[in-house]
């Protein structure tokens, strides 16, 4: 009696794709499995939100552009449009560093004191410290390029009374720096470099790092000052 195969696959010879379980600190996570919208939707949280603080905004937009070209998305099977990239990354900044404004406006100071996460303290006294050392126009441009800071200070200039013209102007022009800069950078590494894919991991690492290296060297310069005021005592 001949043996009964079994149905074909109903897409050729391709098994169904198994989604893999997203993790919101990775970037490639993210865009592989919600696109342009997640450019969108995580820098909103991280630049409107105070629970967004932990999430990959400098990675994420950087990737975002590798992935716009074709030699970077092999590996992940995700492609994305520049135009959209740029557009979704502008109005989730922007929109969102807006949001952290109001709240801040309007809850005052008691948001920040409720809360008992280190990462979100320490970010509030960097944020204090550049309003404080720069004014309020160049600390808000600045912040966007600082982890932690960029989600604390949005919601700190609603608290201290900034001017909401002042910090909006300032703000458009930080956020679309930081958008665009990263995200076209990322196009460049990818339109230059082939199969860039095989590299995406060290590239990602690499970018998470410089991300921190303006928060190591704020550390060192307060660890400086405050040796200098000790001992000028």
């Amino acid at each position: 009696m001949p043996r009964r195969q079994s149905p074909a696959p109903a897409h050729g010879r391709k098994e169904p794709r198994v989604l893999q379980a997203l993790n919101p600190l990775d970037a490639t996570s993210l865009l592989t499995a919600f696109g342009t919208v997640g450019v969108f939707l995580v820098l909103y949280a991280e630049t409107g939100l105070l629970i967004g603080f932990f999430l990959p905004g400098d990675s994420l937009l950087f990737t975002a552009g590798l992935l716009c070209t074709t030699g970077a998305s092999g590996s992940t099977g995700a492609h994305l449009s520049l135009p959209g990239v740029l557009v979704a990354a502008a109005a989730g900044a922007l929109l969102g560093a807006q949001t952290g404004y109001l709240i801040g406006a309007r809850a005052g100071r008691a948001l920040l004191e409720r809360t008992r996460n280190r990462h979100l303290r320490d970010g509030a006294a960097r944020a204090e410290d550049l309003l404080a050392r720069y004014g309020h126009g160049k600390a808000v441009v600045l912040a966007r390029f600082l982890p932690v800071v960029r989600t604390v200070l949005n919601p700190l200039a609603g608290m201290v009374g900034v001017p909401a013209r002042t910090f909006a102007l300032w703000q458009i022009a930080g956020g679309l720096v930081w958008t665009t800069g990263l995200v076209l950078g990322g196009y460049a590494l990818g339109s230059s470099i082939p199969n860039v894919d095989h590299y995406l991991l060290p590239v990602i690492a690499a970018i998470v790092a410089l991300s921190l290296l303006p928060l190591a060297v704020e550390f060192l310069r307060a660890r400086r000052t405050a040796r200098r005021a000790g001992t000028g005592h």
